[in-house]
């Protein structure tokens, strides 16, 4: 499935190129593999260490301009999370909703059928829906856990303090 994906990606943004006469260069397909070989949000410094640890090195001028060429043929979403920007591979407008801690910044998928079965049935008006990605916002198991493992050991404190006095 992976390489039938990377494929299709590949074929829209040759498609595109030739179409609209640019250039098809190793920058922008080395950003695409990228891209569809991290399987996470990515921030673009993230993308870039990626590339790099990859010993492909790319400026970030042509990081940014690849990645809005990859926004405009929606081969790519970009997603603005509590920690700043983030992308992902959207290939085939794949509907998916996000849990997001709201102390940590950690970002994981959910699996919502309901929810997505309820904005596939949605009629909208004068609108074409391409996709969407929902927002689900709290405290995830390790800060909450992190959270009240301070909060005993606080509490602790205030007793042995007060056995003192």
């Amino acid at each position: 499935m992976e390489k039938k994906v990377n494929a299709s990606v590949r074929q829209i943004l040759d498609d595109f190129l030739e179409h609209n006469n640019r250039r098809k260069t190793p920058e922008r397909y080395a950003i695409l593999d990228a891209v569809y070989g991290m399987n996470q949000h990515f921030s673009l410094e993230e993308l870039g260490d990626y590339l790099e640890q990859n010993n492909f090195r790319v400026s970030r001028a042509t990081l940014y301009n690849t990645m809005r060429l990859f926004l405009e043929l929606r081969l790519v979403v970009r997603h603005r999370l509590l920690d700043g920007t983030k992308y992902e591979a959207w290939f085939n407008h794949e509907n998916h909703c996000h849990q997001i801690c709201t102390i940590c910044g950690k970002v994981s998928e959910i699996d919502a059928p309901n929810i997505v079965t309820a904005i596939d049935e949605t009629k909208y008006k004068r609108f074409r829906k391409d996709g969407f990605a929902l927002y689900v916002y709290g405290v995830c198991s390790s800060c909450t856990a992190r959270k009240t493992r301070r909060n005993s050991a606080k509490s602790k404190s205030k007793d042995k303090n007060k056995q003192i006095k």
